[in-house]
């Protein structure tokens, strides 16, 4: 399989995850709140134990992963008036959800870039890099459909604004193979961008929940990440 076929499906996590909205599948929230613990878990031990220590055996790359970090703040929650990862259920206005998807386009384009970036390392560090975004594109599509639910739009509009994100990650993995700083630059950056979205819009989502289940899944997705890296790396080479 190609980045682009990678980057497709992690697109479809993004729509998966908008149906569960527009459906009310109540069930299938409850799943992916235990998604967004293990994703930031899995995410976490991808960005620390995978991306960086690839990223800074090139020069310069603190300085971009740095800017990967500030520049998702930036979007989020500087430039978007309102936003918080998961579903919205609070009224907001018309414009709220077309800056929502402003500010998860650039976090979602990144995550192609991360993708692709991954692949032109090792095959190994490109699937890992894909589950880890996939992990958390059910809850990206949750976030994106119902903010645009919540501010009167209707059930195709949120579902396409959805699908906006996945076509973002698409155009991350096409650009990173035409444009040759993102190619050399493309890990750190998204890198920065991966730790922000674990540690910053996936974390706070959980952390005030107790319990064994959310905890359970939070290192569990930890100790996948280990898992799945030794499965590989008796499959794929470096």
């Amino acid at each position: 399989m190609t980045p682009i076929a990678f980057a497709v499906i992690a697109a479809l996590g993004n729509l998966l995850g908008a149906l569960v909205v527009v459906r009310h599948a109540r069930r299938g929230m409850k799943v992916i709140e235990l998604f967004v613990a293990f994703g930031a878990g899995f995410m976490a031990a991808a960005v620390i134990l995978g991306m960086l220590p690839e990223a800074f055996a090139r020069d310069g790359a603190p300085l971009y992963v740095l800017a990967g970090f500030l520049a998702v703040h930036l979007a989020q929650h500087v430039l978007t008036p309102h936003f918080h990862f998961g579903e919205e259920t609070h009224r907001l206005s018309a414009s709220a959800g077309l800056s929502a998807l402003a500010g998860l386009s650039l976090h979602t384009f990144f995550d192609g870039v991360a993708i692709a970036s991954g692949f032109l390392v090792s095959g190994e560090l490109g699937v890992l890099v894909f589950l880890a975004v996939f992990l958390h594109k059910l809850p990206e599509g949750v976030t994106m459909a119902s903010v645009m639910l919540a501010g009167g739009q209707g059930e195709r509009r949120a579902i396409g604004a959805a699908a906006g994100l996945g076509l973002a990650t698409v155009a991350g993995v096409l650009l990173t193979r035409a444009v040759s700083p993102l190619a050399a630059h493309g890990l750190a950056l998204s890198a920065g961008v991966t730790l922000y979205v674990a540690a910053s819009n996936l974390v706070p989502e959980f952390q005030a929940k107790r319990g064994f289940p959310t905890a359970a899944a939070f290192f569990g997705g930890a100790a996948g990440f280990l898992a799945a890296r030794l499965l590989l790396d008796s499959f794929l080479p470096r």
